[in-house]
């Protein structure tokens, strides 16, 4: 539902449960009093047209599907309102003599606006049901969205962590091809060294050779 409509409606509710009201102190009342609560009645109920107009805009501005429900209640208010006009009526019309109360009473019409004023205070708490209901539904909107930047969250975690141990991997592979490397050189260094030793040797065995054929020549020959 609209916001600015249920504004709107909050505000007429409570407008129309305070006209109920004044129209039942008013039917009571004579003279300046009551022209001055009729007066306020009159005012009122400029008011509550207004919000009417209001809210008739805004339901028609809306979807289909919002606009069907919002016009049937905005219905049921133009009615209220009607009712609220016919009582002003009512009571305009009854002259100011000290029998008017004792008239009001026969006629039924304090009645009428006791039922008319219980109608608009169900009315009245209906309504604030419904916000307190479009609150709780905002507030698990809202408590949604803040699980979903939560999970969002998390999950970047995850995949920063993920990244992280990626590169851990791709390092301690790095190392190890690295140590590989390191391995067959060594390996190669130590092949070169063993055949260093064996030519080393044979070299030195050559001389060690070389000079006993000297020596058995000079002494022998």
């Amino acid at each position: 539902m609209s916001e600015v409509f249920e504004g709107y409606e909050r505000q007429y509710c409570e407008i129309s449960a305070s006209l109920s009201r004044k129209c039942t102190t008013a039917a009571a009342l004579e003279g300046e009093q009551k022209r001055q609560k009729v007066n306020e009645v009159k005012s009122g109920i400029d008011d509550a047209e207004s919000l009417i107009r209001k809210m008739d805009l805004e339901a028609r501005s809306l979807q289909p599907s919002i606009r069907a429900g919002l016009l049937a209640k905005l219905r049921e208010y133009k009615s209220d309102l009607n009712n609220l006009k016919s009582d002003l009526k009512r009571i305009s019309a009854v002259g100011p003599r000290s029998g008017a109360r004792e008239e009001l009473l026969e006629s039924g019409m304090v009645d009428t606006l006791q039922v008319s004023s219980d109608q608009r205070s169900r009315l009245l708490l209906s309504t604030e049901r419904l916000g307190k209901s479009t609150d709780r539904v905002r507030e698990g909107r809202r408590t949604m969205l803040e699980t979903e930047e939560l999970g969002v969250s998390i999950l970047q975690d995850l995949h920063q962590q993920r990244q992280s141990l990626l590169h851990g991997h791709n390092t301690l592979n790095d190392v190890d091809d690295n140590v590989g490397k390191s391995k067959r050189i060594l390996a190669a260094m130590s092949k070169r060294m063993d055949k260093n030793k064996y030519i080393i040797g044979g070299i030195i065995f050559a001389l060690i050779l070389a000079i006993l054929i000297i020596l058995y020549f000079k002494f022998f020959h």
